[in-house]
């Protein structure tokens, strides 16, 4: 039997460090994306014609209905069927992006309907026009209103950001593997993995603290 042995991880430092590194940037960007496109898709919900709103319910629907491991499967591995090649970290952006995009946006909506009525009249009366008030009142009330679970998605997404080892990205799930496969030691570099994965929770849990308190300040 087999003791437990770190030292064996020291050798593959480097990969794994690169792969946290892939990891913090796949949540990174595809964190900014589900953001901006949570408040495009809550702003079409809530103020489009039913016939551009509805196409967005379907889709925010499908998102959040089927798991992610389909839909980045469906985006690296299908759409090059019909013509539409996207490499494997864009892929994984844009898979991560989406699908946490439509938590976003029901997140979103509902701090949109619950800014008062009156910050919306206050703004017509001075002469705002309807985007104006959604781009510089609403919007910005709803954001501050709802950056708790907002926050709550972002660290979904970075635990979430392991599937994308399955199309090929060198992530740190990845890293690990590629090590286990030459050492044949799986404990010691899931848990090396794992203790990186913490770190970079508790990085993005100060980050998003900091925001939070941005908002109170600005409120």
């Amino acid at each position: 039997m087999q003791g437990l042995d770190f030292s064996v991880v020291l050798p593959y430092w480097d990969l794994l460090l690169i792969g946290a590194w892939w990891t913090a940037l796949l949540t990174v960007a595809a964190g900014a994306l589900s953001f901006v496109f949570g408040i495009l898709f809550a702003v079409t919900v809530l103020y489009a014609s039913a016939i551009v709103a509805y196409p967005v319910r379907v889709f925010m629907w499908v998102f959040m209905g089927t798991p992610l491991l389909l839909q980045l499967f469906l985006i690296y591995f299908g759409l090059v069927q019909i013509g539409i090649d996207i490499p494997a970290l864009g892929a994984g952006i844009v898979g991560l992006g989406l699908h946490f995009a439509a938590y976003n946006a029901d997140v979103i909506r509902a701090g949109i309907v619950a800014v008062d009525i009156g910050q919306t009249e206050g703004a017509r009366s001075i002469g705002f026009g309807k985007w104006q008030t959604l781009r510089y009142v609403v919007i910005p009330q709803a954001v501050r209103n709802t950056a708790p679970p907002i926050g709550s998605n972002m660290i979904a997404l970075l635990k979430e950001s392991s599937i994308v080892s399955v199309i090929g990205i060198a992530e740190l799930v990845h890293s690990a593997q590629l090590a286990i496969s030459e050492t044949f030691r799986p404990f010691e570099f899931y848990v090396t993995a794992a203790a990186l994965y913490y770190i970079l929770n508790l990085v993005l849990e100060a980050g998003l603290r900091r925001f939070e308190r941005h908002v109170e300040v600005s409120r």
